[in-house]
């Protein structure tokens, strides 16, 4: 394979303290009736954070209000709530070492996704990141990847995308990528194979056995 997209949240670092608190506190500042604990919120780790906010909140409204109030402790806070994970810069280095193209493909709005690289050293390893728009714009993972196939002219039977979730693995189908899920984030075997993973990783360093 030449070209390697990695999902960011989940598969090189983990954010859930960051991304679960900013969620606590934006559903604290509407008054929501229910606020779950930070082990209740790992699910929204991965998805659109919009789309998120309106299966917790139970409908469209206050979604919008509830994506700019955890952005207020997110982009000061909760951003740096997060961790590398242990050997994925060494997982980066083998394969950068062995002529693959890498690259980030996240949800994540792209101003948040670069910080994160940036903050773990992570730039030097991608040639570019790719994530979404603060008003929602490619934040589906299947219209992103179509942009970043574009914008890095790579074949995509000739690409690879690594995620931890279901729809990391339903974006690459959606672009005739092959997908690699991974078992340390915050998705499921069944959630990944059901997704169309050709495979699933316990580990980061199980990535490159999977990885030609």
């Amino acid at each position: 394979m030449d070209t390697i997209f990695f999902d960011l949240d989940g598969t090189l670092t983990d954010p859930k303290p960051g991304i679960t608190r900013s969620i606590r506190y934006a559903l604290q500042k509407l008054d929501h009736a229910v606020v779950p604990s930070e082990d209740e919120l790992t699910w929204c780790i991965g998805p659109p954070l919009r789309s998120s906010f309106v299966k917790i909140l139970g409908g469209e409204h206050d979604a919008d209000r509830a994506v700019s109030l955890y952005r207020e402790r997110f982009s000061d806070i909760g951003l740096y709530e997060n961790a590398r994970y242990d050997g994925i810069v060494e997982v980066l280095t083998t394969l950068g070492n062995s002529g693959h193209r890498l690259f980030v493909a996240t949800s994540k709005a792209l101003v948040f996704a670069d910080r994160i690289i940036d903050h773990f050293g992570l730039r030097p390893h991608f040639e570019r990141v790719f994530g979404a728009e603060l008003d929602g714009t490619r934040s589906d993972k299947g219209d992103l990847l179509a942009y970043a196939l574009k914008e890095a002219d790579v074949d995509p039977s000739k690409t690879l995308m690594v995620g931890d979730r279901s729809h990391d693995m339903v974006g690459a189908g959606k672009n005739g990528i092959k997908g690699i899920g991974v078992l340390y984030g915050y998705g499921s075997r069944d959630e990944l194979i059901g997704a169309g993973a050709k495979h699933v990783c316990a580990t980061p360093a199980a990535i490159l056995g999977c990885i030609s």
